[in-house]
């Protein structure tokens, strides 16, 4: 099956309103919220959420069609397609300030790979039945584990029917507006068997104001600002059994398979990213288009002209530059394409999920670095954005799985090997 490049009228329509959003609501607050860390951007949170009301998951579960006539040829899935087009526009606008977006965010999308059908209805609904806004987060990081998911000494004790859950999360993007500011939820990533590593370790639903539950820090940070990263403390939290996610037992090397309806915890969890991380490479994107537009628009005003018609060795060293950044840019872009559109054909895309992942954050890094260095003096000013888009654009290569995370799990899945094989 071929990828087809042209937008459907739907999408092209959401993503032109989109970056109407963009240009209006987000870019001229974006200097206020980046100098306000912690602020919270009110009114573009109100204003989105009727829009994320009617598609809490932003666009990764195509809604059904009410009536299927069978003489008609089935509609291919478009979900995550449109949901790469919208988050680039949003985050052409402001990355920071579209990561405060209401909806299921990291946490929905964990719900939705790793839940059982019960769990999906339970968790869910209040992205779409609640009257004010609502936010989703994950907690998975701690201070001793990173992108080393073995590592996690946040534990989880049966006790009847219930978790006790005991243990400090850190990096929970998201974390004060969906536990504090919604009644939302956080995905808590636990162990409930040290000793069994990955094995071990399973997600649970921790739904705000659950006793036991607090959000102790708020990070400053160097870009994206307007989100914001918290701390939260879990101390004696009691959660119902059946807030652990897919199948609550630890699986034996000779028990069967467990069925389509119970993915295996952490497998099933970390699926999530398959179609989390192309939307980071599109968050990326934006950036680095709203950089490279400034750019060439600030070459052209200073009577620079980029030429794309001529020899690469007559040209000027910042026509290669520019021409060069602009390549890199497309070459993300289409693998941003590849990677989303993949998941709403159904086929397994966890190499070019990461593969997306890993060369969008690089490219946004690198554009957004260039573009500050070609403006001279002025771009390492405020009085342009160009600078506040170079720190915003390298949390890209590092949340959801740093670039070297990113580059492991492509080897081995090309390679063959497992984690313990090549690390």
């Amino acid at each position: 099956m071929a990828i087809d490049f042209k937008l459907s009228e739907s999408i092209d329509t959401q993503r032109q309103m989109t970056q109407m959003v963009a240009e209006q609501m987000m870019r001229p607050v974006s200097r206020h919220f980046d100098e306000h860390e912690h602020d919270i951007p009110w009114d573009y949170i109100n204003a989105m959420w009727p829009i994320m009301r009617q598609n809490p998951m932003f666009g990764v579960v195509d809604k059904p069609e009410t009536a299927v006539d069978p003489n008609k040829p089935k509609k291919p899935k478009t979900g995550n397609v449109r949901m790469v087009h919208l988050i680039e526009a949003l985050s052409w606008g402001d990355a920071g300030i579209y990561l405060t977006t209401p909806g299921g965010a990291l946490g929905g999308a964990a719900v939705a790979a790793a839940g059982t059908s019960e769990q999906k209805s339970r968790f869910l609904a209040r992205f779409a039945d609640s009257e004010t806004p609502v936010w989703g987060s994950m907690a998975m990081t701690e201070p001793q584990a990173g992108s080393d998911t073995s590592a996690i000494r946040t534990t989880a004790v049966r006790d009847g029917d219930s978790w006790i859950l005991n243990g400090e999360k850190i990096y929970c993007t998201g974390g004060r507006l969906s536990l504090e500011e919604s009644q939302g939820l956080v995905v808590v990533w636990a162990t409930v068997d040290p000793k069994l590593g990955r094995a071990g370790m399973k997600a649970f639903v921790v739904e705000a104001g659950t006793p036991g539950m607090e959000v102790t820090k708020l990070e400053h940070k160097m870009g994206i600002r307007a989100s914001d990263t918290a701390a939260v403390v879990f101390t004696d939290c009691r959660i119902p059994f059946d807030n652990v996610l897919g199948n609550p037992e630890i699986p034996k090397p000779e028990a069967p398979a467990a069925s389509a309806d119970a993915p295996k915890g952490f497998k099933g969890a970390m699926k999530t990213f398959d179609a989390t991380r192309p939307a980071v490479a599109a968050s990326a994107l934006g950036i680095a288009r709203a950089a490279l537009e400034l750019l060439r628009e600030q070459l052209t005003a200073a009577g620079v002209a980029i030429r794309d018609d001529v020899p690469v060795h007559e040209m000027s060293a910042v026509e290669r530059d520019l021409l060069e950044l602009e390549a890199q840019h497309k070459a993300a872009w289409l693998l941003t394409l590849k990677a989303a559109w993949m998941m709403d054909s159904g086929e397994a895309n966890t190499v070019e999920a990461s593969a997306c992942k890993v060369k969008a954050g690089e490219a946004a890094t690198v554009i957004t670095q260039k573009a500050v260095e070609l403006l001279g003096p002025l771009g390492y000013t405020r009085e342009l954005l160009a600078e506040k888009w170079m720190r915003d654009a390298k949390i890209n290569d590092i949340f959801e799985g740093t670039g070297q995370i990113n580059r492991l799990i492509i080897a081995r899945r090309i390679l063959g090997f497992s984690s313990r094989e090549l690390k």
